[in-house]
């Protein structure tokens, strides 16, 4: 790539402003009663087996000393942000005028930082960050000497602190929690549980939580994006210290993360190397270290984000919750997708700093209020909150005493392509789709959805998918609030002769979704979510885990499940490998719906 494209690149990507909705705007003062203010501040770290620093900014509220202490709030970017892009600066700003200590700083690889991006090890990016806390709690100086000795302590060296950020400065919060028990609450928003599975999702063969086995598809628009942004940084940000370098033919990551990215875009797979990169990517993620994280935790997580899914977020709700980690999730509409457009009306616009006046912004206030300022009386909250983009007046958010809600609906795959409520209307039938040497299908383009640029529809190519479709919705609308299932089974003997090779790349690719269908036969993937599944079997039955979601099928609407050859932002099947489904009475594909409310038939 040459360099004035690159640049033009770079500069499209860092524009996206991955954490743009993450900025806290605080209320416009005069110098003269500005209600806090802001030393810039280099704090030099050991991170793994690098020593570098870290270029922060330590916003004091007004009043506040040695004598009168306050608790503080640590915020960091998003991939490919800093210190000072909207999101991080108007968060600490935000809380610096609510009376907060607040310390924003540029994660390691990002901004004046030094270091190579670690992708939010808990080795290396957590172990950096305790030692920032190690500063908030005077226990060390920054590198001109400022001590902090005006936050509040719980005891000699453990100062009281929470930490927000979304993204990539959502991870790096589980990250410290868990090296450092010192931080008292969290609000990680739109991050991931386990990246081998955001990056190369398979929905099938679930371990832990989102965790599979064997890898799925490889999501190479995103995976890409972000890489170009990462090895860009010299550009972003011209003379960068040494310590950025980073290893093994990669500009500015650490070796592993390099070693993760060239085996990606081999597509070999299942090997040693395999199992050596999807550990790696285990070992920096949530799945591997959560066991460690004891503090408070409210998640929020996206409903319209194809890069960390809602089913992320349930996994580290589950795992977090059953270990007796106090621990509360929001839905949101907003996430990576769509460029992270202007928050919809009723939620959480932080570009506004809307804090007080939306109701995710009072769940982080009140969630800060309890656990920093120690007010028992505060109330934190339902444990379980989702937004409804239908709902034009009244709350735009249900809530819930616990997670999942409502209940299951089950709807039978028809061999004559209906989707039908009873085994007993099933039609006995079979229907066969084959995959091109090309992407046939389209759920996104990944580089739009990210920048919030304009989009194609979702489409299948005929002859490439198969599709079921409801009976019109009557009586009354139905919810879908949750993670949908289908249990398949399929008929490929050209995949049977291959698939156990010692190459799992031989195996069958599918990607199964969900349309909405209107009245008008218009139709729309929700969310432009799909559940990319590497099919350990052919000849066994086998359950996909559809990405979750939170949609209203209205009156007159149809439901319409898909299952397609391949989509354009994957990597799918090698070699033509035709697929056949069977459908009788007796054995048939069962799809499964969490409904909160209505039926569909």
């Amino acid at each position: 790539m040459s360099r004035p494209l690159l640049r033009t690149s770079v500069a499209l990507l860092a524009g996206t402003a991955l954490a743009a909705p993450l900025a806290l705007a605080a209320p416009a003062t005069s110098e003269a009663t500005n209600p806090y203010t802001v030393t810039a501040l280099k704090i030099t770290v050991q991170a793994g087996r690098r020593q570098c620093a870290v270029d922060a900014d330590l916003y004091r509220p007004s009043g506040v000393n040695a004598r009168h202490p306050a608790p503080a709030v640590v915020t960091t970017n998003g991939f490919g942000g800093s210190k000072s892009d909207s999101a991080t600066a108007a968060s600490a700003k935000a809380f610096a005028t609510r009376g907060y200590v607040a310390l924003a700083y540029s994660g390691l690889g990002f901004g004046k930082s030094g270091c190579p991006i670690s992708l939010d090890d808990p080795q290396i990016d957590g172990m950096a960050a305790r030692q920032l806390i190690d500063f908030l709690a005077g226990a060390r100086r920054a590198d001109n000497g400022t001590r902090v000795d005006y936050v509040t302590k719980d005891g000699k060296k453990d100062p009281r602190v929470g930490m927000i950020g979304g993204s990539y400065g959502g991870a790096v919060q589980l990250a410290t929690a868990a090296v450092d028990h010192r931080v008292d609450a969290l609000v990680p928003l739109i991050t991931w549980n386990d990246l081998s599975y955001s990056l190369d999702p398979n929905n099938i063969g679930r371990t832990k939580g989102v965790s599979a086995s064997v890898p799925g598809a490889y999501k190479y628009q995103w995976t890409n994006g972000f890489f170009l942004l990462g090895e860009a940084q010299g550009l972003v940000m011209p003379r960068l210290d040494r310590s950025r370098m980073g290893g093994a033919g990669c500009l500015h990551f650490v070796e592993a993360a390099c070693g993760m990215k060239r085996l990606l875009d081999s597509g070999k797979y299942p090997d040693g190397r395999t199992e050596v990169v999807v550990a790696y990517a285990r070992s920096v993620s949530p799945v591997s270290y959560l066991k460690s994280v004891k503090a408070p935790t409210l998640l929020v997580q996206g409903q319209d984000d194809t890069l960390f899914n809602l089913n992320e977020a349930v996994t580290t709700y589950r795992t977090l919750t059953a270990q007796g980690t106090d621990t509360k999730m929001i839905w949101q509409h907003w996430g990576h997708s769509g460029g992270m457009r202007k928050p919809v009306k009723g939620e959480l616009n932080l570009a506004q700093g809307n804090l007080d006046t939306s109701y995710v912004g009072r769940r982080i206030l009140a969630w800060f209020d309890r656990y920093l300022r120690h007010r028992k009386a505060t109330g934190t909250g339902p444990v379980f909150a989702y937004y409804r983009d239908w709902v034009s007046k009244g709350p735009a958010y249900a809530t819930s005493s616990g997670y999942p809600v409502g209940g299951e609906q089950r709807l039978f795959l028809s061999g004559d392509g209906k989707l039908v409520g009873s085994r007993g209307k099933v039609a006995a039938g079979s229907r066969t789709y084959r995959n091109k040497r090309v992407a046939s299908s389209h759920s996104e383009n990944s580089m739009a959805a990210l920048r919030g640029l304009p989009d194609s529809a979702a489409f299948d190519t005929k002859g490439t998918y198969l599709g079921w479709t409801s009976e019109p919705v009557t009586g009354g609308p139905v919810d879908v609030v949750g993670v949908p299932r289908v249990t398949l089974k399929v008929a490929s003997p050209k995949t049977e002769r291959v698939q156990n090779s010692a190459d799992a790349a031989d195996k069958l690719v599918l990607f199964a979704k969900l349309y909405d269908v209107a009245p008008d036969g218009r139709k729309k993937l929700v969310h432009r979510l799909v559940a990319p599944a590497r099919v350990p079997d052919v000849t066994r039955r086998f359950t996909v885990e559809l990405p979750g979601i939170v949609h209203r099928f209205g009156p007159g609407h149809r439901l319409r499940f898909v299952v397609a050859a391949s989509d354009s932002a994957y990597t799918g099947n090698r070699g033509v490998k035709p697929v056949t489904v069977t459908s009788t009475p007796e054995d048939t594909g069962v799809l499964e719906l969490p409904v909160t409310q209505g039926t569909l038939r």
